[in-house]
């Protein structure tokens, strides 16, 4: 099943912006990117985050390209 895809994200300005879960799990619905892992070399592109629930505090890392797939987030807090 083909996932739709947000607009153009700019993952350095990532930092602290809201995501909502649309099929939220463990009462985990809101989500803040808390950290941008930086890659080794100063020169490659921005790849991973950590993306931290609100609810529970649990923290996630994943590629921030993830974030544009509209069937499983949307940006803010919905």
């Amino acid at each position: 099943m083909p996932t739709a895809k947000s607009p153009r994200l700019n993952p350095n300005k990532l930092l602290l912006s809201k995501w909502t879960a649309v099929t939220p799990q463990n009462k985990e619905k809101h989500f803040i990117v808390s950290k941008l892992l930086l890659p080794d070399d100063p020169g490659a592109p921005l790849e991973m985050i950590e993306l931290e629930a609100v609810f529970s505090k649990r923290v996630q890392i994943m590629p921030w390209r993830d974030l544009r797939d509209t069937n499983s987030w949307r940006q803010g807090w919905l």
